[in-house]
């Protein structure tokens, strides 16, 4: 497979704001942890969905639902342009000559023990 093959198999994603909006799921919901009355009556965390790529994040940093919205949406965008990048393929480097040596030395060790463990075979009476 070469390069160029890898890279046009790779799907991209589309990386703006208003276009991610469009593309994802909003929820609200009320964040966890301390914080008394104020975090317990209001919906101010958010997670987000994107339906292409499967990707979900959350924000629940901020007391304002608007800013964790924002949050969110950053995140979001550098995951996906995290995504986007081209993968390398990997280069396959050759096997040193000693680890060669060593894995024949210890395949010869195997076959003197597997071959020990054999029944004898009785000698009959007529030979």
């Amino acid at each position: 497979m070469e390069f160029g093959e890898l890279k046009s198999m790779h799907q991209k994603f589309n990386t703006d704001i208003e276009i991610l909006k469009k593309q994802v799921v909003i929820e609200t919901y009320r964040s966890r942890g301390p914080g008394g009355q104020r975090k317990n009556k209001t919906e101010t965390a958010i997670r987000l969905r994107h339906l292409l790529s499967g990707i979900t994040v959350t924000a629940t940093e901020y007391r304002s639902q608007a800013q964790n919205r924002k949050h969110a949406f950053e995140r979001l965008r550098s995951r996906l342009i995290r995504l986007n990048r081209p993968r390398h393929p990997r280069i396959p480097t050759s096997t040193p000559l000693k680890a060669i040596e060593r894995k024949k030395e210890e395949k010869k060790i195997h076959s003197i023990k597997k071959n020990s463990r054999k029944k004898v075979a009785k000698e009959s009476k007529w030979d």
